[in-house]
């Protein structure tokens, strides 16, 4: 038999190891913010999911939308809970931006679909609301809504805001099953929206010497002209942004001749426009704010870059920092917007390579 001492000190360990294999048991079954759209369909009828969902209805705001840049899958102490209720009213930061309310409604509608929580469906028919009321009458959507002074007004297709929330609203109008609870009124609404928001899409694309290019990432909310947003964000035709814009063209049914022109002519653009022989290099160096650079550099076997901005008229690659100049390398900005946005990229890799062959198929060409 084991001494007192020597057996309580063994008890000790075993019940910490026990505690430490709970604790990494339940860590690894834990869900990330990321992850939470990805997924079985039981999945949202856990408890885990459960409690997702209640914080997704306590950061919501009275006006149906919600903030960004928040990860709403963790835990909530009371103190917590209790100043996101009393905050409820505090309705001037809900966004479009950075995925904001796109998420939540969809996640909303999984859980509501596993569980039948009649909370849920109205907790996302508000957030189908807001974006219903946020819409500019001419079709557009601003960044934030109630409205807020500065280039937060603009019409903003930037990191695709403009572009989920008329994806969003299409699966509403056309009846998909995970939006099955908007009713008739809502998906006429949806119809309607998407409607106007074709004739801002096809109204606003860039045209250079009579030939449409493609988009700005922002663009005038009455005149649907490019626009500047932050200081480094110059108008300019976007590389990044009117990808998203072509791929929802492409997924119409019965696209019409302005449609069609409209993606024909952008697809035609990004391929002007690609980037060759280089690549985008990260570079360690410890002596810089954050450990690396990063470097353009040679390649005659990499694959095709996109710039973010290109200039309208010459198609030049702009790089602009925090100063508003306009440069052509990537090297000639500082080192914090270098790194801390992202200027190229392969941004039409996939569009050119998988979504318009099969569109072009789907055609009949």
């Amino acid at each position: 038999m084991l001494p007192k001492c020597l057996f309580v000190k063994t008890l000790f360990l075993f019940t910490l190891l026990l505690h430490a294999s709970s604790f990494k048991s339940l860590s690894q079954g834990s869900i990330s913010w990321k992850e939470i759209l990805d997924q079985k369909a039981s999945w949202y009828g856990t408890d885990q999911a459960n409690q997702i969902a209640e914080n997704i209805l306590l950061y919501q705001k009275e006006n149906g939308g919600w903030y960004k840049n928040i990860d709403m899958s963790k835990r909530l102490t009371d103190a917590e809970k209790e100043r996101l209720i009393a905050e409820k009213s505090n309705i001037v930061g809900t966004t479009l931006d950075n995925d904001a309310g796109f998420i939540q409604m969809e996640y909303l509608a999984k859980v509501y679909r596993e569980t039948g929580a009649p909370r849920y469906k109205n907790a996302a028919l508000a957030g189908l609301d807001y974006l219903l009321e946020a819409q500019y009458e001419n079709g557009g959507w601003p960044q934030y809504y109630p409205l807020r002074e500065g280039y937060y007004s603009h019409i903003t297709f930037n990191d695709g805001a403009m572009i989920q929330a008329m994806n969003l609203l299409r699966e509403v109008a056309n009846y998909a099953p995970l939006y099955a609870f908007a009713g008739k009124s809502r998906r006429k609404k949806s119809q309607e929206a998407i409607d106007k928001g074709l004739e801002i899409i096809l109204g606003s694309q860039i045209q250079v010497n009579k030939q449409l290019t493609a988009w700005c990432a922002q663009i005038d909310r009455e005149d649907l002209r490019p626009v500047q947003a932050r200081a480094y964000e110059l108008p300019s035709i976007s590389g990044s942004e009117s990808v998203g814009i072509i791929q929802y063209l492409m997924q119409l049914e019965q696209p019409d001749a302005a449609v069609i022109e409209a993606i024909e002519s952008a697809v035609g653009w990004f391929q002007k426009v690609k980037l060759e022989n280089i690549r985008l290099d990260r570079v360690e160096k410890p002596d810089l704010p954050r450990g690396y650079d990063l470097v353009v550099v040679p390649d005659a076997d990499a694959g095709p870059l996109w710039a973010r901005f290109y200039e309208i008229g010459t198609n030049r690659p702009m790089f602009v920092g925090r100063d508003s100049v306009v440069r052509y390398a990537l090297h000639e900005i500082e080192h914090e917007r270098r790194v801390g946005y992202s200027y190229l990229g392969p941004y039409a890799k996939e569009l050119l390579e998988s979504d318009y062959p099969e569109w072009k198929k789907r055609m009949g060409n």
